[in-house]
């Protein structure tokens, strides 16, 4: 048996789009030979289709779609996920399940049982899970088929009914086949391989698992399908963050090691990358926009964000705007001029001395004997959001966010102001890995500008202004949120570490008293275990600190 794995960039709602690149793929599939191809979870719609499960006319264009899909299965076999109806009419409406088509026809259907309800996850909302299990007879041979969760054995939530390869390895099946919706972290791609390699070894069957690649808002996947024989042994690695389809002989997969080139594995940095890339790209193909606009100020998250636009979208649709105030160094001027001549993006100067000046101006009789402060800085701020969303109205450009996740953290940002746009570029990136991102993009050549790169980070919204001034320095800043966001750690335990008492507590304090900010700004592309968004839900008003 030969069976292709079809890793594909689905685009949530999009029929059309989603059955035209299936059943392409069922027909290259065809053409290089294969008995079976497989498609990931929920594929006919996207995932994560959210609220628009709702809807009856979504789930009934779900089924017109792989109506249309089964017309092409002739001479091949597919398996593909989509949403059906709970005809049974007890528990939720809907099961989160796969097709298996042969003929013409689909002749099997598969329920996912194992719900997630965590992080980014939440189909318990939706779905039903699935209490019987039966293995798929196809060309001799039984394939024991789950979706997504159902391979990871997560036994100790109370909504989690059995296991599914425990029920149906009972059957005696030949093979293992999985297909996922698995979200892209830094850490998730090891994670995956041992999970994978644990079940081909503790089942002792090959494994083959599909995965979809793309972004959908905030959340990004990044494929790296594989293949497992039945002593966990890893046969085959398919590309990251890329569209593949690539056939695979079981008989070879059962007995000829590495047989197939695996791809090189990458650091977290190159993933990281390599993500926002993809989540850029995505967002703006599958929102319909082609250009961008950003705030340019010279300093080293909005450089690093308009590199990546420039890769992503190319520079000729990136827009940069820099707009100087009185407290603006004349290298930051220059620092960001460098930039744009390095890359060739477009760009526009809007000196903000005026209106700043008018604002002050008109609010003296209020402000009347109080002094310069944080206000002030903030009115800069706006000025700038005020100006980049004119750029985005007048020229139908979208904004992109510059703030970086350890200023997103403490509340180091001004709302409607630097704060401003429709995607998070770097938000869920802490500065050091900024650092380090700038680095890796200056690989080949300077792009970003060194001068960017090593001067001290600064607002520039007061004179000498450093972000040291307010907040911790990045290198020690970064470690305790990581403890705190990451490993969900709570001050006593981070303290117990080494670090400073009344540091980590001051530092906790204003990750709390930064959620209502955190409420109001763009969603964020999520390339870390836990991200600022959907995934991370806490109470505006709660009184505990941990």
């Amino acid at each position: 048996m030969k069976i292709a794995l079809a890793q594909l960039n689905y685009h949530i709602g999009n029929f059309e789009s989603n059955t035209k690149k299936i059943t392409e793929n069922i027909q290259l599939a065809k053409d290089k030979g294969a008995d079976l191809v497989v498609f990931a979870e929920l594929a006919i719609c996207g995932y994560p289709p959210r609220d628009f499960l709702e809807f009856d006319e979504f789930i009934a264009l779900c089924e017109t779609a792989a109506l249309e899909i089964a017309k092409h299965c002739t001479d091949i076999a597919c398996i593909v996920g989509l949403p059906i109806k709970n005809e049974v009419l007890q528990g939720k409406d809907l099961f989160n399940a796969a097709y298996f088509i042969e003929e013409g026809k689909v002749k099997a259907v598969v329920k996912k049982a194992l719900l997630p309800t965590y992080d980014v996850f939440d189909e318990y909302r939706y779905f039903e899970p699935a209490t019987q299990f039966n293995c798929i007879d196809f060309k001799g041979k039984k394939i024991a088929l789950t979706i997504c969760e159902d391979l990871w054995n997560i036994n100790d939530n109370p909504l989690y009914v059995s296991n599914p390869m425990d029920e149906l390895i009972k059957e005696q099946p030949d093979i293992m086949i999985n297909i996922a919706a698995s979200p892209f972290s830094y850490t998730h791609d090891d994670e995956r391989i041992k999970v994978l390699a644990d079940n081909a070894k503790k089942y002792n069957l090959p494994v083959f698992y599909v995965n979809q690649v793309g972004a959908q808002t905030e959340i990004i996947f990044d494929g790296g399908s594989l293949v497992f024989d039945a002593d966990g042994t890893m046969k085959a690695e398919m590309k990251y963050f890329e569209e593949d389809l690539q056939v695979f002989d079981l008989e070879e997969v059962e007995n000829v090691r590495n047989k197939y080139p695996q791809s090189e594995r990458l650091t977290d940095i190159e993933q990281i990358h390599d993500a926002l890339i993809l989540g850029i790209k995505d967002y703006f193909r599958k929102s319909g926009f082609g250009k961008a606009v950003l705030g340019l100020s010279g300093g080293i998250d909005s450089a690093v964000v308009c590199a990546l636009a420039c890769r992503a979208l190319g520079p000729e649709n990136v827009m940069a705007v820099l707009m100087p105030s009185k407290f603006s160094s004349d290298h930051s001027v220059q620092d960001a001029l460098d930039l744009v001549n390095n890359i060739g993006c477009m760009h526009e100067i809007v000196p903000i001395k005026e209106v700043a000046e008018a604002f002050d101006h008109i609010l003296a009789p209020a402000f009347k004997g109080l002094p310069f402060n944080l206000t002030e800085e903030n009115i800069q701020a706006r000025i700038r959001g005020i100006i980049n969303m004119a750029m985005s109205n007048k020229f139908g450009y979208i904004l992109l966010n510059t703030s970086n996740k350890s200023e997103c953290a403490v509340g180091y940002g001004t709302l409607y102001g630097d704060m401003c746009g429709a995607i998070g570029v770097i938000g869920d990136v802490y500065k050091m890995q900024v650092f380090e991102l700038a680095r890796y993009i200056n690989k080949e050549r300077e792009i970003i500008p060194i001068n960017t790169i090593v001067k001290p980070p600064s607002a520039e919204l007061r004179p000498d202004q450093k972000d040291s001034d307010s907040l911790p320095e990045y290198e020690i800043l970064d470690k305790i949120l990581y403890q705190h966001i990451e490993k969900k750690q709570g001050s006593k335990a981070i303290i117990a570490q080494g670090f400073d008492e009344a540091l980590v507590l001051r530092i906790l304090k204003m990750v709390n008293i930064a959620e209502f900010k955190r409420y109001q700004t763009p969603p964020i592309l999520r390339v870390s275990p836990k991200a600022f968004g959907m995934g991370r839900r806490m109470p505006i008003v709660g009184k505990y600190m941990a």
